[in-house]
């Protein structure tokens, strides 16, 4: 018979283990080639010390000469907050008790809850690789019709989030928290919510829901945010990524450039190249007439890839097509408390009843941050 106990302890010991390699697999390229380590984190943040250029003093001398003097290395720090990240399942009562004479019921019904974490725990990781931290989706643009509005950027996975809308850049709240939104038009560029609006929110900026200012560093934080790990890009230039204007045109001589300048300038070799499907596109078509252009199966990540110089150029949908990111994944690493682990209660158990609900919900928790130890020596190509 399944019960609330044998039901706990399915989630605790068969059911973690394969979520949580699902979890960390597949979720993209620029994901499963960087380190997943715990060594940096102390207490509540991440704490890792760089070097501020060379290290070591390395000079020729005379025979009999001074030996150099020792080179004072200088050092930087870098200090983040680790990140909640939260997936949870729910399950009905009347499902449990339904089931409950039958372990293939049950195995069927947890089963169809964990698919739906997954897929979406995996969407939303992805996304935050490519943002700022912020979470934020879009901006508001106007309002077309009741539930319907106008904005500057849409993308089909927006359908199905739960949303909040910030109507102002105070942060206020109201009626716009906690949206569903239903439908997008992606010619029209606009977006309908499941609930009618008291504000227009013209100007106002969406978030996943909760998530403002809650999510991990990702890419949108190195590459177009003005400060990063507390450090003004302005008064630190460790901290800012090379940058190239196309100035509208793509060529393959802007491509092998960037990569030349980073290896001439930085000491790094980029070993990876992230553009949108559209991009690659471009830059496959760039190199086929004088190139071989290579579309295999690369062992270190398991994705297919095209290549520029022998570095493999990767595909996101969550890449924006006006850029092409070169980055050296070694220079990365998701710093992590502890994998993904259900949360539990002070006496151990993982299913708990919903407040308010007749419905048992379990929860899994993962706290990290994603940090670049070495952003001066990633790239980013853009107005292409």
């Amino acid at each position: 018979m399944i019960t609330i106990e044998n039901a706990d302890k399915a989630l605790k010991d068969y059911y973690l283990e394969a979520v949580s390699a699902q979890l960390n697999d597949g979720i993209s390229p620029f994901f499963s080639a960087i380190e997943k380590s715990a060594n940096n984190v102390f207490g509540k943040d991440v704490k890792i010390a760089v070097v501020r250029g060379a290290s070591g003093n390395i000079l020729a001398g005379a025979e009999d000469g001074d030996l150099p003097d020792p080179y004072r290395n200088r050092y930087l720090s870098i200090t983040a907050p680790l990140k909640n990240l939260y997936g949870t399942i729910e399950i009905s009562d009347k499902a449990m008790r339904a089931s409950r004479d039958s372990s293939g019921a049950f195995v069927n019904l947890v089963n169809a809850e964990m698919e739906g974490l997954i897929a979406s725990a995996k969407q939303n990781f992805q996304r935050m690789l490519f943002g700022d931290g912020t979470g934020k989706m879009c901006t508001v643009v106007s309002k077309s019709a009741d539930k319907v509005y106008k904005v500057d950027k849409v993308k089909e996975y927006f359908v199905g989030m739960l949303v909040d809308v910030y109507p102002d850049t105070a942060g206020t709240k109201n009626d716009s928290y906690g949206l569903i939104i239903t439908a997008v038009d992606k010619a029209a560029s606009t977006v309908t919510f499941n609930a009618s609006v008291s504000d227009d929110l013209t100007g106002g900026i969406m978030y996943p829901h909760g998530s403002k200012d809650n999510e991990i560093c990702g890419l949108g934080a190195i590459f177009d945010s003005d400060e990063l790990y507390g450090y003004k890009k302005s008064e630190e230039p460790y901290f800012k990524p090379y940058e190239v204007n196309a100035g509208g045109k793509l060529t393959e001589e802007l491509l092998t450039d960037t990569l030349d300048y980073l290896e001439e300038n930085f000491n790094s070799n980029a070993n990876m190249i992230i553009c949108s499907y559209k991009t690659r596109k471009k830059i496959a078509a760039l190199i086929a007439d004088n190139r071989r252009v290579v579309n295999t199966t690369d062992a270190r990540t398991g994705f297919g890839v095209v290549t520029v110089n022998d570095v493999p150029v990767y595909a996101d949908k969550y890449c924006p097509d006006d850029r092409i990111l070169f980055v050296n994944t070694d220079d990365f690493s998701l710093n992590q408390l502890c994998d993904w682990e259900w949360l539990e209660d002070e006496s151990g158990k993982i299913l708990k009843q919903v407040q308010g609900k007749a419905a048992y919900g379990a929860t899994l928790v993962k706290y990290a941050e994603l940090i670049c130890k070495k952003p001066c020596a990633q790239a980013k190509l853009y107005n292409i």
